[in-house]
């Protein structure tokens, strides 16, 4: 039954899985800064001036997104291990394994995220996804951690980015965007990319970080911004604003959440 649902999504989502292929032109790009060193997690990237980070709940996905690990290379490797051709869309990486299967795609790392989320806060009950069709896919492996993988797995080839911006809930207005929210455009291709910190000023306008993996599967890393070199790797979050990350064009009505 594993197998023909794994060639029935990927002969059905084939063309809507993430593709390496360039976002449309940004309007005004710059030279991305350098930094010297790379933070030891997600939570202590810098600051621009004049902002402070938006305050989250002890044991929330946002607390929990602030730990995310990075790695000190900033390289990018696939899968396979070979590195990706693109190296130029990461501020930095983040240390968790792919795996050595093409499984971890765009939509594939955040379900994963948020699985782990739920799994180590055990909210065992809340960790399901849903197909294309329509069938769910609940975890029932309890505190079991060497099944989670298995069941990931599963999820990866069953569900996709089509599926998951069904599933997750429109939100309204960008000016309300929040840690944990996944912008998607689950089209043929289409891919996902998710909110992993925020940050606001004292007239309360908002930046925030972007997290993605891609395709093939490679490694999760923070995005750069490639139309405000000034502001990178943050986002300024405006109402009115289209969203170019480095490899994708997202729409303000393509903001998901949970």
């Amino acid at each position: 039954m594993r197998a023909v649902c794994l060639l029935l999504v990927h002969l059905l989502l084939i063309g809507s899985s993430c593709r390496e292929s360039p976002a449309p032109p940004a309007p005004g790009t710059g030279a991305i800064p350098a930094f010297e060193k790379i933070p030891s997690k997600s939570g202590e990237i810098p600051l621009p001036p004049g902002y402070k980070r938006s305050l989250v709940t002890t044991g929330s996905f946002g607390e929990w997104l602030r730990q995310l690990p990075l790695k000190k290379d900033k390289t990018v490797y696939l899968y396979n291990g070979k590195p990706k051709a693109n190296q130029s869309a990461q501020f930095a990486v983040v240390n968790i394994s792919t795996g050595k299967k093409d499984l971890q795609q765009c939509a594939d790392a955040l379900m994963r995220l948020r699985a782990e989320y739920l799994f180590a806060t055990g909210q065992f009950e809340k960790i399901s996804f849903t197909d294309y069709a329509g069938k769910t896919y609940p975890w029932k492996g309890g505190k079991d951690t060497a099944a989670l993988k298995g069941y990931l797995e599963h999820v990866f080839g069953c569900c996709g980015s089509a599926s998951l911006e069904k599933q997750l809930k429109p939100v309204s207005d960008f000016r309300d965007i929040s840690i944990g929210d996944v912008l998607i455009r689950g089209g043929f291709p289409g891919h996902a990319v998710m909110v992993i910190d925020l940050a606001e000023n004292e007239k309360g306008e908002k930046i925030y970080l972007l997290l993605q993996s891609y395709q093939p599967a490679q490694d999760m890393h923070i995005l750069v911004n490639p139309v405000d070199s000034s502001l990178s790797p943050w986002y300024q979050a405006r109402a009115d604003s289209n969203i170019y990350t480095p490899e994708w064009h997202f729409k303000k009505q393509h903001l998901r959440r949970w």
